[in-house]
Formats: structure tokens, C-alpha cells, sequence
């Protein structure tokens, strides 16, 4: 009967230690994201909270799993455990097939996210324009996210405002830059006001941050990858002893 390879079954205990390093980041950085400063102003300036952290959330989520699927791997590895071997293989499997489908899926149905952030974008066009105290309440919080990002309104920019523009003191939307005349402001309505949409920096923001996330979760199909070859091929020498 031949042995477990000591080479393979510390390598495999090294790997799942980086593995289960990488879920701790993944969650950190994640966790990080959730609660920044940027964040809160984007989410208090659109009204779209499960839009904006929906994949966020769902690296946090992630994380926590391979955090787990690592210790299984560890002691899987180090105790020869064929029963934590199958459960690290079988979870790890179960996480690839999901990134994947969720990669597949946010291709497919990208243009349907789309219309929905802009849908909602909408429905805050018609808070801002309104003389509800709810809506009042909106309005001053995203007075302060207009002057942290240099923006006005969501979609037409000082227009959205409607009747409400020369409410709150005429502060709505004031361009404070020195020489007003040159970007990023333009005159409006007897003063000057910033002329980029917030519409515009909520959708950079995303996608940015998209791009951050489909980079994290690219990495790591290879690494998981990786790891099922090396479950599997300890978990056969183990079987074989």
C-alpha cells in the first residue's frame, strides 16, 4: 500500500493556510467597502441599497465560507481526514459552480441592472422635487453628498430640483470653486452650480467597484481551482493507504 506523499500533504496544509488567508481578506476588504464613508454617501444619495451592496454583501458572505472551507482543508490535510477532505472538496466545488453561474448570470442580465439603477434614479428625481417631509429629509442628505462629489441632481442635473432649487437657503448644488466660470460648474438660475450629474459619479462608483470585485472573484476561481486538485489527489492517496 503506498503512503501519503509528505510533500502533498504539507503543500496542501500550505495552501489551504493561504487559502483561508485570502477568505480573511476577501471578507476584510469587503467589510471595509460595506462601510466606508464613500459608500454611505452613495447609498444615502440614491435611494439603492440592495443594488449598491448586493455584491458586496455577497463577498462577505464568501469570504466567511472560505474562511471555513480553509480550517477544513488544514486539518483535513495535517489529521488525514478523508471525511474534512470531501467536505472541503464538495464545498469548494459548490462556491466555483456559484461564482461562475453569478459571472454568467451578471453578463446575461447586465443590461437589465442598468435599467434598474436608472429606474430608481428616477423614482429619487421625484423625492427631490418633492415637498413631503420624508422627501425633505432625502433632500439634505443629498445636499452634502452633491458638495463631498462636486455634483448636481441625478439625471439632468440642477433640473431635477424643480421648484425646490432656490429652497434650503439657495445652497442647492453652489459650486464653491474660486473661479466658478471653468469646470466643473456652470451658471444656472442666477448662480453658479456643479454640472455633472450625481446620476454620473453613482455609476462610476459601481463600476470601479465592480471591476475590483470581478477581480477578486477571477482570482479566485483559480486558486479554488487549484485547491480541488489538491483535495482530491490527497483524499486518493489517503484512500489508497
Amino acid at each position: 500500500m503506498a503512503g501519503v506523499s509528505g510533500c502533498m500533504k504539507y503543500s496542501m496544509f500550505i495552501f489551504n493556510f493561504l487559502f483561508w488567508v485570502c477568505g480573511s481578506i476577501i471578507m476584510g476588504v469587503s467589510i471595509w467597502i460595506r462601510v466606508s464613508k464613500d459608500v454611505q454617501q452613495v447609498n444615502a444619495g440614491s435611494h439603492t441599497r440592495t443594488i449598491l451592496f448586493a455584491g458586496v454583501d455577497l463577498l462577505i458572505a464568501v469570504g466567511s465560507i472560505i474562511m471555513v472551507l480553509g480550517f477544513l482543508g488544514c486539518c483535513g490535510a495535517i489529521k488525514e481526514s478523508k471525511c474534512m477532505l470531501m467536505l472541503f472538496f464538495i464545498g469548494l466545488l459548490l462556491i466555483l459552480i456559484l461564482q461562475v453561474t453569478g459571472g454568467i448570470l451578471g453578463a446575461v442580465y447586465r443590461s437589465q441592472i442598468e435599467t434598474s439603477l436608472n429606474k430608481t434614479l428616477q423614482e429619487s428625481v421625484a423625492s427631490l422635487k418633492s415637498s413631503t417631509e420624508e422627501s425633505k429629509a432625502f433632500q439634505e442628505k443629498f445636499q452634502k453628498f452633491e458638495q463631498m462629489n462636486q455634483c448636481c441632481g441625478l439625471l439632468n442635473g440642477p433640473a431635477d430640483w424643480g421648484n425646490n432649487f432656490n429652497n434650503f437657503g439657495k445652497t442647492i448644488c453652489r459650486c464653491d470653486i474660486e473661479n466658478s466660470s471653468e469646470e466643473p460648474c456652470i451658471y444656472y438660475k442666477d448662480r453658479y452650480v456643479y454640472k455633472t450629474p450625481c446620476g454620473e459619479v453613482i455609476s462610476k462608483y459601481l463600476k470601479d467597484h465592480l471591476l475590483i470585485i470581478m477581480g477578486i472573484a477571477f482570482g479566485l476561481a483559480v486558486i479554488e481551482i487549484v485547491g480541488l486538485g489538491f483535495s482530491m489527489s490527497l483524499y486518493c492517496q489517503i484512500q489508497r493507504k
